[in-house]
């Protein structure tokens, strides 16, 4: 893993926290959703530089996220 799993644990339940109070995770339930969460994350990562190194940048900008994540399929 690449984030720790207590700053992790925190910011799922808070922004969980905002639509249901009462809600649980299962330790298998938080594991899955982290690994899943960090390789979305590194995927977006290497397409955003890919981007740059096609510019002929070393720095990645935010303009290579935004077409990383408009390739994807996401919003930019």
């Amino acid at each position: 893993m690449l984030l720790g799993k207590a700053p992790f644990q925190r910011l799922v339940r808070e922004v969980c926290s905002n639509m249901h109070n009462d809600l649980k995770f299962q330790s298998t339930g938080m594991l899955a959703l982290q690994e899943a969460a960090e390789a979305f994350l590194v995927g977006v990562l290497e397409d955003t530089n890919m981007c740059a190194a096609l510019a002929g940048r070393i720095t990645v900008t935010v303009q290579d996220m935004r077409l990383a994540r408009r390739i994807r399929g996401g919003r930019a």
